[in-house]
């Protein structure tokens, strides 16, 4: 498929008569059309098309309908409809009344084509360009960054259920690629019998013993189709098949083989004391191979994914200050300038880097950075310290039995003389050991008191509780320390606890991505596809809140009563 980069088509001279008569006030789609236009051009996608072949859709075109269909919540179905029959898409399009629109798997098609050619944030950086550009987003400022999980796309599977749907997915995706292959190598008969229904579709055997069993000829059924696939006689194309080599993966995560006293192979389940593989590592689907297994606090536990995403913050003048839109004259709208998607078992602090990178590469990087406790690091806040960026987040408490007790002496009550390379504990008496170590692949000192000076000292049991009868104490670098002590006393304060009250406001956003785009739960499978899902998701959010700050003014601004109307009226 070839690709003739035109953007989008001049709106022709009747359906621009026909949908300002329909909308006189105008619409998103006319007015995304009319504000929006540059963003939505071909030249960016030019490396994911030929030079040669049959002309495809216009990308740029492709990419507005898909803005408008997150923006509306619709299935590929319904957006391909609305390109027909809604005379405002028709505007947005630039398409002719008669225009008789595309088929829905054009869509599917342009994902799969964005995804494989790492062009799933084209559109919104697009459209944060312009915003930077007209003045809506700058650096400097204030944003904050706050994440939520999302439920994969496929079903939830336990262990058993998941060797034994591998093993299906890998002889379904054979019959299609390998018929001729596959009959010379199983009973198809007996598999097909065994494997033809979902194996989540029927009842799994109630005793622990038929269970065993049925994961043992799981296992056995997935050892003669990896050998049959990694024989030398097998043609080397049906081992990239992709359920082929999750079936692998699933064998070698979920089964040991082992061989007996008598020489007879034997092939059990893993248990933990077996050893299995960490979370991050640990296939959850054999049709999605990216969905994780997770959980958060005590309640909530899923399969799939998480996103974070970062919004600006604009200060408000009166008391509808948190209203997400940011609507009102001379109030710039509050626009989201980062979404980041990983799988679900990525802490919230490995996520705090690449979205500080990604801002300051877009030249967006905010001046204080509102995050909540599982983002920052020592690392961290003064790696951002000096790129300009201050994080307002709680840091973790110091994790030392005197802290957590508060009874006792934590490493507050010892003073750091970093030129000397000595402590001097609350006693009045000095370390003997300074012992710069790698901990976790990071730089910390050790720091380690004598057994003479602590043996008599009378405030022994109120420093340490250890066997040995001496202190230790683990350190950052200098610089590490002095912020993250001065980060842990700033947030006991009242000012900084009232500061940091802004980072609620992401909330909203997050509840805003929820209900238009359904944000928390993956349309498609794979990492790059739900990618895509949530850069389109955020533009659609930044597409309607640019839309608010566009058309609503002090007058009617949502969520506003008649009372604060009266009070605007009578204060003019």
């Amino acid at each position: 498929m070839s690709m003739r980069p035109v953007g989008l088509p001049e709106i022709p001279e009747q359906t621009a008569v026909v949908a300002r008569a329909a909308f006189p006030k105008g619409s998103l789609a006319i007015r995304a059309r009319d504000r929006l236009a540059e963003v939505f051009v071909d030249e960016p996608f030019t490396e994911a098309f030929g030079v040669r072949g049959a002309p495809g859709l216009s990308p740029g075109v492709l990419s507005l309908v898909m803005v408008l269909q997150f923006a509306e919540g619709l299935t590929d179905r319904q957006a391909a409809a609305m390109a027909v029959r809604a005379i405002d898409w028709k505007y947005a399009l630039g398409a002719e009344l008669t225009d008789t629109g595309f088929d829905a798997s054009v869509l599917c098609r342009f994902r799969a084509r964005l995804a494989d050619n790492g062009m799933e944030r084209v559109v919104f950086d697009r459209l944060l360009e312009h915003c930077k550009d007209a003045g809506l987003v700058a650096a400097g400022g204030k944003q904050r960054t706050d994440s939520t999980h999302v439920i994969s796309a496929v079903r939830d599977l336990n262990r058993l259920e998941l060797a034994g749907e591998s093993v299906r997915a890998a002889l379904e995706a054979l019959a299609v690629a390998a018929p001729a292959w596959l009959a010379g190598h199983i009973n198809v008969t007996e598999f097909a019998e065994r494997y033809g229904p979902r194996v989540d579709g029927w009842r799994m055997p109630p005793s622990q013993t038929k269970r065993d069993r049925l994961a043992q000829v799981f296992g056995q059924d997935a050892i003669a189709l990896c050998r049959a696939a990694w024989a030398d006689d097998a043609p080397a194309w049906i081992r990239e098949i992709e359920a082929v080599g999750l079936l692998r993966q699933v064998l070698v995560q979920t089964y040991i083989v082992r061989t007996d006293a008598r020489g007879r192979q034997v092939i059990k389940k893993r248990d933990a004391d077996d050893g299995v593989p960490p979370g991050q590592l640990r296939l959850a689907s054999p049709y999605d191979s990216d969905a994780r297994w997770a959980a958060k606090g005590d309640d909530l536990f899923w399969m799939g994914y998480k996103i974070h995403l970062t919004e600006t913050r604009t200060t408000l003048p009166d008391a509808d200050a948190d209203v997400g839109t940011g609507v009102g004259t001379g109030v710039m709208p509050n626009l989201i300038t980062d979404v980041h998607t990983t799988d679900a078992t990525v802490p919230d602090v490995k996520a705090t880097a690449p979205i500080q990178r990604k801002l300051a590469e877009h030249g967006v990087q905010p001046g204080e950075h509102y995050l909540d406790s599982g983002y920052p690091s020592a690392d961290l806040i003064t790696k951002a310290l000096k790129q300009g960026i201050r994080m307002v987040t709680p840091v973790l408490q110091d994790h030392s039995d005197q802290a957590k007790a508060t009874e006792g002496f934590d490493k507050n009550a010892f003073t750091i003389n970093w030129k000397t390379r000595q402590v001097r504990c609350p006693a009045g008496r000095t370390s003997s050991h300074w012992n710069p170590v790698k901990q976790h692949g990071k730089d910390a000192i050790v720091i380690t008191f004598s057994v003479l000076t602590c043996r008599d000292c009378p405030l022994q049991k109120q420093c340490t509780t250890s066997k040995t009868g001496r202190r230790m104490l683990t350190l950052r670098p200098e610089e590490l320390h002095e912020n993250l002590a001065r980060a842990r006393a700033e947030q006991k304060t009242d000012t900084w606890k009232n500061k940091y009250a802004l980072r609620a406001g992401v909330e909203g956003t997050i509840n805003q991505a929820l209900d238009i785009t359904g944000i928390r739960r993956a349309r498609y499978r794979g990492l790059p596809k739900v990618r895509l899902q949530h850069a389109f998701s955020a533009t659609a959010l930044n597409v309607i809140r640019l839309d608010a700050h566009w058309t609503t003014g002090p007058l009617n601004r949502p969520r506003t009563s008649r009372l604060e109307r009266l009070s605007y009226r009578l204060s003019a």
